[in-house]
This record gives C-alpha cells, sequence and structure tokens, in this order.
C-alpha cells in the first residue's frame, strides 16, 4: 500500500502545480533562513568589543568579521539540517493546491473536499514548523553522540514528523479531528514507515527540496486507501 501511494505520487511530479508549490516552499524557506542569519549576525556584531587585548600578543581587532564569516559557514551547515524540514513545514499553507491536484487525477468521484478554515490552516501549519525546528535542532545535539547511525536517527524522526502531519494535513480535508486521530492511531506505525520513505531522500541534496510535495501526494492517495479499506 505505501509502495503503490509513493510510485503514483512519484510520476505525478510533472504536474503544473506541484512544480509551483516546490519552488514556493524552497523560496519561503530561503527567506525565513536568511532572516534568521540576518538577525543573527547583527547580534554577533553587537555583542562582540570592537578590538581584545591578548597578553603576549596585544590588541587584536577585527573581531566582528572573523566572528561574521564563522557564524556564515554555522548558518550553511545548520542550512543541511534545517533546509528542507522548514521547507516541508511550508508546504503545509500549499497543501490544497497539491491533494486537490492528486484527487483530481486520481479520485475525480470524490465530492469536494472541506476546505479548511484559514485559523485552522494556519495553526496546523505553524505547529507544524515549530515541532519540525525544535526537533530538528534537538536532533542536532544528538548526532555526534551517535557517530555512524546519525542518518538512521535523522530519517527516524523526521520520518515520524513527516507521516504525523502530512497525514493530519491531508485527513483534515475530509474527516473531523477526532477521527483523523483515531485513523492515526490505529495506523501509526505504517505512517512512521511511510513517512521514514520521505525522509529518506532528505539526505539527497537538490531532490530532497521535491520532498515535501512527494509526501503531501504520497499521503493522500495513503490516506484514501486506508479509508477504502476500512482502517
Amino acid at each position: 500500500m505505501i509502495f503503490t501511494a509513493f510510485l503514483r505520487a512519484l510520476a505525478q511530479l510533472g504536474d503544473r502545480r506541484f512544480r509551483r508549490v516546490v519552488g514556493v516552499g524552497v523560496l519561503l524557506a530561503l527567506a525565513l533562513l536568511v532572516a534568521v542569519y540576518a538577525l543573527f549576525l547583527q547580534a554577533v556584531w553587537w555583542i562582540t568589543p570592537d578590538s581584545v587585548d591578548v597578553p603576549f600578543v596585544g590588541v587584536v581587532t577585527g573581531l566582528e568579521t572573523l566572528l561574521g564569516w564563522a557564524s556564515l559557514f554555522l548558518m550553511l551547515g545548520l542550512s543541511v539540517f534545517l533546509m528542507v524540514p522548514v521547507a516541508s513545514a511550508f508546504t503545509g499553507f500549499f497543501l490544497e493546491d497539491v491533494a486537490e491536484a492528486v484527487e483530481t487525477r486520481h479520485y475525480p468521484h470524490l465530492p469536494p473536499a472541506r476546505a479548511l478554515p484559514m485559523v485552522e490552516a494556519l495553526r496546523q501549519s505553524v505547529n507544524f514548523i515549530g515541532v519540525v525546528v525544535v526537533v530538528n535542532v534537538v536532533a542536532l545535539f544528538l548526532y555526534p553522540m551517535v557517530g555512524p547511525a546519525t542518518p538512521l536517527v535523522f530519517w527516524s524522526v523526521n520520518g515520524f514528523l513527516l507521516g504525523r502531519e502530512y497525514f493530519t494535513l491531508v485527513a483534515l480535508r475530509r474527516l473531523p479531528l477526532p477521527e483523523v486521530k483515531a485513523m492515526r492511531s490505529r495506523n501509526r506505525w505504517r505512517l512512521w514507515l511511510a513517512g521514514t520513505l520521505m525522509a529518506a531522500p532528505l539526505s539527497l541534496p537538490i531532490i530532497n527540496l521535491v520532498v515535501p510535495v512527494l509526501g503531501v501526494a504520497t499521503f493522500t492517495h495513503l490516506f484514501h486507501r486506508l479509508a477504502a479499506s476500512g482502517r
């Protein structure tokens, strides 16, 4: 069931609506990371003294420039882990476009989906962004401890998040929240496995940028297949 849903989603990646969501999600994620870095850099310049007196060396100047360049490399390293999760979170704002494209092509017999109220859609997306960023920042401190198992931890953590949140966002278009939670609970392991399948390509440059759209499309198929099977 999971691989069938994934392959159907993969076959539709050329859809114009899919490409649009990928582009917008990446641009928003880049804008957020740049804004965060600009604020961090301003803080570094603000707290760094113009010069320091180092024993046996003398007065050293230009520390703010040195720390500025160091912070740039730090941000580039963090972006490897945070860029795609943040882009994934922003996709929640454009869920309707991807899910509707999938249903129009594969499930034309369905009645129109329930349009999520703006406040509810915004709340779900903001919650997703917060959880994704916080969990991945915490995981950054765990990676040095697990050594060679770092990819497995990365995939497992993000697989759980993607499986839980993408399924919730997709299912809310068709079911009330209590039923979504019950359905998610009954299929928790299947959703985690499907989320991990989405998380694995996060380690691959360029390819990882289409993961948010591919994830929404896959979980749209998975939701309908689970509903049809009575699960």
